[in-house]
């Protein structure tokens, strides 16, 4: 029994002192603070807003065609006897060049005839004119002062005169057609198409083909009138050397690549179109076959082509991410300090795919978010990360929480603990 308690009481000892220092630590421990990290507020992007001048663009689309066309057509009747190597489809014809040639056989020979009826009137006329001059003298030496118009034979001068006039009608009327058995181009151009040939018999007005200048070409871009305002047009505008027209950029794809062509616009229409309510605005390119072309890829007619025209000046609006703009006029800013939203009713100006354009609601440098928010509301806690124009990422709010500030303070007051104690 003895040896028992002998190996039982240290044993009991032990735990009493271990019971008790522990109890002890429990007692005269330092309650324990448990600090709770706030909540994180949802990550987003966002861009500076930027101060700027805005020109604004109209685009628009139209088809080009010639300022110039007419249809080919002979003003007398005939047999085609020759037609022109450059008249036809796709063909360049020069201002005065012989297009197509009528058999002229007939309207010699009507010259001709014509001729000889002048020169038969004149000789009928020149004898008419001696007998009156006879009747004048033999009216003298008989000492007849009052006679007649009539012995005087001046009806008869007059009926000579007359039919000679008529005759050199006639004459001049026979070489007109002679003449027109030519028919000649207007102006220099190209030949859209042709619709007779060497042989064909054609009467007065009939087709032979159409042709249009190439010393420029148009584009009818219909604008609406919001549309026009932002031109700075009014209705009823023609260019002046005082007052020119709005620069236009055409472009289109030729060819399987991109083209671009510079024009101006030279007029509007003169009422608005009463179906689609639009009017007209009327861009013109010089020469575009020539200097006015892209590389030698000329802005023929018949192309169908954007047009980008230049419009008003808007000084001092504010630049946002396109992607920041709410419904119709609302962006959500985001106060990277304070980590925490605001939303912002704007005045849009323009927008593009580039940016929205604002007058009021949003100041320069202001981050505008770009990302998509579910549920958003004013005040809302957010963690702001800005896009910078190169690409990098660059945080806007502090990342701060109470666990933080809890550890910071046990900190501080452990070295200031470990402080007095080496005093």
């Amino acid at each position: 029994m003895k040896r028992i308690i002998t190996i039982l009481l240290p044993v009991i000892v032990l735990v009493v002192i271990v019971g008790t220092g522990f109890a002890l630590t429990q007692i005269f421990a330092p309650p324990v603070e448990r600090a709770e990290e706030q909540p994180r507020g949802l990550s987003v992007f966002a861009e500076a807003a930027e101060e700027t001048d805005l020109d604004l663009k109209v685009r628009a689309q139209g088809e080009v065609r010639p300022k110039r066309q007419i249809v080919v057509a002979p003003q007398i009747a005939g047999r085609i006897s020759y037609v022109s190597s450059d008249f036809l489809d796709g063909g360049f014809i020069r201002q005065g060049q012989v297009l197509v040639r009528l058999e002229a056989a007939d309207y010699e020979l009507a010259v001709t005839r014509a001729r000889s009826g002048v020169a038969s009137a004149q000789q009928a006329l020149a004898r008419e004119q001696a007998e009156a001059d006879l009747a004048e003298q033999d009216l003298a030496d008989l000492g007849i002062e009052d006679a007649s118009p009539l012995a005087r034979r001046e009806p008869q001068l007059a009926e000579a005169q007359a039919n000679l006039d008529s005759a050199k009608a006639l004459l001049a009327d026979a070489q007109l057609a002679l003449n027109r058995t030519a028919v000649t181009a207007p102006f220099s151009g190209r030949v859209r198409e042709r619709s007779a040939d060497l042989g064909q018999f054609v009467s007065p007005g009939q087709a032979l083909g159409t042709i249009f200048a190439t010393d420029v070409v148009e584009v009818s871009l219909p604008l609406s009138d919001e549309e026009l305002g932002r031109t700075g047009l009014p209705l009823a505008f023609a260019e002046t050397a005082d007052n020119p027209g709005p620069q236009v950029v055409f472009s289109t794809n030729v060819a399987g690549e991109p083209r671009e062509w510079v024009g101006r616009v030279r007029r509007t229409a003169a009422a608005l179109n009463p179906q689609t309510r639009l009017i007209n605005v009327i861009a013109e390119l010089d020469d575009p076959y020539g200097t006015g072309s892209d590389d030698g890829v000329p802005m023929a007619p018949g192309l169908f082509v954007n047009a980008e025209i230049d419009g008003r000046r808007i000084e001092n609006v504010v630049r946002i991410p396109r992607s920041a703009l709410r419904g119709v006029d609302q962006v959500f800013i985001g106060d990277g300090p304070e980590g925490r939203l605001e939303i912002r009713t704007v005045n849009v100006v323009y927008s593009t795919d580039d940016g929205a354009f604002v007058s009021t609601g949003v100041e320069d440098g202001e981050l505008a978010v770009v990302s998509p928010i579910q549920a958003a509301f004013d005040g809302m806690s957010i963690q702001v990360v800005e896009r910078m124009p190169d690409g990098s990422l660059v945080p806007r709010t502090p990342r701060k929480s109470s666990s933080d500030d809890a550890e910071e303070e046990a900190a501080a007051q452990v070295a200031g603990e470990t402080e007095g104690a080496i005093q």
